[in-house]
């Protein structure tokens, strides 16, 4: 059977804060994650992710590995990571391609992964001459594109996974609005729960649970296992075995994230195992009005957004109390706290406050990141622990 490998070129590997620990097929754009969209558009399994080699050992449940030896085989499907293919269309062809650029292709000899160690070759360099055809879907150009994209992407995927479920209304809840209700058997709904469908569709997966008085204003999703509660949640993409209290607007959980408490959280995304204290609050939009600047590793970038909020790197974790300012990254593994902002860009295991941030120790890391983990039944693998020491060592460095 033929397989896909997902491609990050230079500027997939590039979409800090996530890139420094993990594939960005790995990551969430709306409903699914990248990898999980392109086993539904092309109806195979993903073998593999072609990406830095310090991400090598990469482990998650479910997740495909990294491969970084050999050749990809004669047959299989690369595809570009940073494309978003849309779910309710089935592509036709073997050289796909999107606004003029070549997003997948079925590869006629087998290729050596050596061309795309370090992510500067195109696919279309690998399809030269080939006959294109066309794909439907979304270029995620950028690290806040996920953001940008999130409300359609939302609106297009939910009717399309929820067309087997059911569509009734939970006995004792409020339904208003005309966009779909899908609920997977084996979700919990609890009494006055709110359905706000005039914006967008939600949908519930198999063990979810919605709690008593809270407003779901679509579009939403929330992943197996999540928890949501009594408050406003709208516009969310909430992925496994999350836990989401207070209020959140166009937010991305990638899945294990936790914001158990109050707080205002709006476009922003939530890498993994990521933990926010109470009272954690990011800003989403400037007292001026104007548009966002975000750091990115080639420096301070204009955004052209209005709304931005923060982006949480894998492992991140904040103080009870912590406000954080409009356009902030916070790094992989990083512990924030204190009363006063924290710098717009804190370093990967950063750990302090503002004005006395240090380096988080590695060991001390991966202590923590362990018993996490036991909490949600995870364990922390060999592989996985050794390949986020390889990141660790690859962070951008802390500046006193």
């Amino acid at each position: 059977m033929s397989a896909v490998y997902l491609y990050d070129d230079a500027r997939a590997r590039a979409f800090e804060p996530f890139a420094l620990t993990r594939p960005i097929g790995e990551t969430r754009a709306g409903a699914l994650l990248i990898r999980e969209r392109w086993a539904h558009a092309l109806g195979l399994p993903v073998a593999g992710h072609v990406t830095s080699s310090f991400l090598a050992g990469f482990e998650e449940p479910g997740a495909a590995p990294v491969v970084d030896a050999g050749d990809l085989p004669a047959g299989a499907w690369l595809v570009n990571a940073r494309y978003a293919p849309m779910l309710e269309r089935t592509p036709q062809g073997d050289v796909l391609a999107a606004d003029g650029r070549i997003v997948a292709l079925r590869l006629e000899t087998a290729l050596p992964l050596a061309a795309l160690r370090d992510g500067t070759a195109t696919l279309d360099e690998v399809a030269t001459g080939r006959e294109l055809a066309t794909m439907h879907g979304w270029w995620l150009n950028e690290i806040w594109e996920y953001l940008a994209q999130l409300p359609a992407m939302l609106t297009a995927d939910l009717p399309v996974l929820g067309a087997t479920l059911s569509q009734e209304t939970p006995a004792g809840t409020l339904r208003i609005g005309d966009y779909g209700l899908f609920i997977e058997e084996g979700a919990v709904v609890e009494p006055q729960v709110c359905f706000d469908l005039t914006a967008g569709p939600v949908l519930l997966r198999a063990g979810s649970h919605v709690q008593a008085f809270t407003r779901l204003v679509g579009p939403v999703y929330v992943g197996s296992g999540s928890t949501v509660t009594t408050d406003r949640i709208a516009t969310a993409s909430i992925g496994d075995v999350c836990k989401v209290h207070g209020e959140v607007s166009n937010v991305i959980l990638i899945g294990h994230a936790n914001k158990g408490h109050d707080g205002f959280v709006g476009h922003s995304i939530l890498g993994r195992w990521v933990n926010l204290g109470a009272g954690t609050i990011t800003s989403n939009l400037k007292n001026t009005y104007g548009t966002v600047q975000l750091w990115t590793p080639d420096g301070i970038r204009e955004t052209g957004m209005q709304f931005l909020g923060t982006l949480f790197g894998d492992h991140a974790k904040t103080g009870i109390g912590l406000r954080l300012t409009t356009g902030t990254v916070i790094g992989a593994g990083a512990n924030v706290y204190g009363t006063v902002m924290p710098p717009k860009a804190v370093a990967p295991w950063g750990w302090g406050e503002a004005g006395s941030l240090a380096a988080y120790r590695a060991e001390k890391f991966l202590q923590v990141a362990e018993r996490m983990m036991a909490r949600r039944h995870v364990t922390l693998s060999e592989n996985a622990r050794k390949q986020l020491l390889a990141s660790y060592e690859r962070r951008w460095r802390f500046e006193s």
